[in-house]
């Protein structure tokens, strides 16, 4: 008895296949040692800015470090992203401070824990994606409106100064500022130490060697700390208690205001705000390696679930953010290893080594953050988009404007009615062109008609309604809208009851249905007659009344196109209007319809509405 081998069936040599997505190079051993080194990377980049964020959002720096140690030991072990990181994000810094302030840290816990539940709702949802349409303009004009109100709020904190709220307020005050830091020798010296530190921050980069690879942040920590123990500089510390301490889990009572329309708005914003710089971040991230993509409905439930333990510990609101995430690329991150650990270096910092905080001088935090400002503000990139398309320019400046003067929701939402409105009006570009032939005036339209350009249709038609003999063919239309179609129609119902003479109009045609697909050769096709009336007329199918026109092939083709030139029928009932299509051509019979089209055919000089639909060879 013989066997046969089987051999696995294989796909057709015509089917595709799906290109798998490449893995980071390494594995095993190495990828961990790899990792490791990365986790320490970030968690030294980590560090300035969870304290720098803490002390800008005016809450205690360990609540701080609270959130980078959930950002990476639970956000870090969830699905969505393996490479970006996730902690608190000097993006949200301006917004939670103006929060704290007006009601007080109590409320910040539950806050964010409404905030983190309403992003499991979103991911849920598979709104992740609907980040990813929204327009670059409003979003560089977003990032703008964070970063000028965290440049103007961190100025004060240079000089170890109390801001005065408000982005305007804050603006208003610098003048002050300036006399009040002047007169003041430990101001002044303060100030001194936070300059340093922003030009050490955009200097950095420029290091040669070895030195050079070290995070900015943390090196602009280290010399300012040390520049700070040098005689004259008496300025503020960083103070940091117990992180044990630091933790305050909410009240019931306290979810009680979350009854206030104001506080609803402000968890609205937390999660739209962290949602889309969360996503944009892993966008970014997403191009730097070669690893597994970011799936962005995961990742934003796992930022809820983060966000929602935060509010239970009281702590700062946490985000993606592309200054770790990109440290733990550039590092050699290779697996979701590197972040977690970063989370677990800040517990170990947190715990045993709270003291070394307690010598970093305020000024130098400041600096780190205007520089952070600075970049997310990026004044290059208005003119860059001024000259690549104005109006994305405008619609950009308006909505930083609208950021800086009001809040961040209210100017991110009239950003997106602007880019909308812009969207519109470019959507509904029409052109007109008239042209005079065999004594036939023939107007053509083009483009989207839409209600936007319901004057200028208007316009055209009443430049030709002194001629004896008019063709409106709006059969090249991309779009033509209700309102477009409608004046079309009164008017021509107007020129037929006035007398002024004939009229053709072609609009757009219905895509053919299966039946029309399939319809018999030339001549009529009687309908299902009853027994005691005539036969219906045909809902699809060739239209009565039709006529055979040959036209001249051009040298070369192979053979005539036959093209069949009906009466026009209607398209659909008569609560959504009718679509036509004609084209003008001897041996068309008779116009029909029960439109209002077709009932203006009736009158004396008429109005004739045709047909011409190709149909198959009989």
């Amino acid at each position: 008895m013989s066997t046969l081998p089987l051999s696995r069936k294989q796909p057709p040599r015509h089917a595709y296949r799906a290109p798998r997505p490449s893995a980071p190079a390494g594995g095993g051993m190495s990828s961990l040692g790899t990792d490791l080194l990365a986790s320490l990377v970030v968690f030294l980049v980590a560090v300035p800015l969870c304290i720098g964020i803490a002390v800008a959002s005016g809450v205690p720096v360990a609540l701080g470090i609270v959130s980078g140690i959930v950002g990476g030991l639970v956000v870090g072990f969830l699905p969505g992203s393996s490479i970006q990181v996730s902690g608190p994000a000097a993006g949200l810094a301006a917004l939670v401070l103006e929060f704290v302030g007006e009601h007080g840290i109590g409320l910040l816990g539950p806050v964010v824990l409404a905030t983190g539940l309403l992003q499991v709702l979103l991911g849920a949802l598979r709104m992740g994606r609907a980040f990813q349409s929204i327009s670059l303009a409003v979003v560089q004009g977003m990032l703008a409106g964070i970063g000028l109100p965290l440049i103007l709020s961190q100025t004060y904190a240079l000089a170890d100064s109390s801001q005065t709220g408000s982005a305007l307020g804050n603006l208003a005050g610098l003048p002050d500022l300036l006399g009040r830091t002047l007169a003041e020798p430990h101001r002044s010296a303060a100030l001194l130490l936070g300059v340093l530190s922003v030009a050490l921050c955009f200097a950095w980069r420029k290091v040669p060697g070895p030195v050079g690879k070290v995070p900015a942040p943390l090196a602009v920590v280290v010399i300012g700390t040390v520049v700070a123990t040098f005689p004259g500089f008496d300025v503020q510390r960083v103070s940091f208690g117990d992180l044990r301490d630091a933790v305050a889990v909410p009240d019931p009572g306290d979810f009680a205001g979350l009854l206030d329309i104001g506080v609803l708005t402000t968890v609205v914003t937390f999660a739209v705000i962290a949602s889309a710089e969360t996503l944009f971040s892993a966008a970014a991230v997403d191009r730097m390696h070669n690893g597994p993509r970011t799936r962005y409905n995961a990742e934003l439930v796992s930022q809820g679930v983060g966000n929602s333990l935060c509010g239970l510990l009281g702590a700062l609101p946490i985000t993606a953010v592309i200054a770790r995430s990109s440290a733990n690329v550039q590092a050699g991150a290779r697996t979701k290893v590197s972040r977690v650990v970063h989370g677990g270096w800040l517990l170990a910092f947190g715990l045993l080594l709270p003291g070394l905080l307690g010598l970093v001088p305020v000024a130098v935090l400041a600096g780190i953050l205007v520089h952070a400002g600075w970049k997310l503000f990026d004044p290059g990139a208005f003119p860059r988009m001024w000259r690549t398309d104005r109006g994305e320019g405008v619609v950009m400046v308006i909505t930083t404007v609208a950021i800086v003067v009001s809040n961040l929701l209210e100017g991110v939402l009239a950003g997106l009615a602007v880019a909308i409105v812009l969207a519109a009006v470019r959507m509904s570009r029409m052109t007109a062109r008239i042209t005079s032939a065999d004594g036939v005036t023939r107007l053509t339209l083009s483009g989207n008609a839409t209600f936007l350009r319901l004057p200028r249709l208007i316009d055209a038609l009443e430049s030709v309604a002194a001629e004896p003999r008019v063709h409106v063919d709006l059969s090249g239309a991309s779009h033509l809208d209700l309102a477009c179609r409608s004046q079309v129609e009164d008017w021509a119902g107007q020129r037929r009851r006035a007398g002024a003479g004939q009229v053709e109009v072609s609009l757009p045609d219905p895509a053919p249905g299966p039946a029309q697909a399939q319809a018999p050769g030339p001549g009529p096709v009687p309908g299902p007659a009853g027994a005691d009336g005539p036969a219906a007329a045909p809902r699809f199918g060739a239209v009565p009344g039709a006529s055979r026109v040959r036209h001249r092939p051009p040298p070369g083709a192979p053979g005539p196109a036959t093209v069949r030139t009906a009466a026009a029928r209607p398209a659909h009932d008569m609560a959504q209007g009718y679509r036509f299509a004609s084209t003008l051509s001897p041996g068309d019979g008779p116009a029909r319809g029960t439109g209002p089209l077709g009932r203006a055919a009736e009158g004396a000089l008429g109005t004739r509405v045709r047909t011409e639909r190709p149909l198959p060879r009989p």
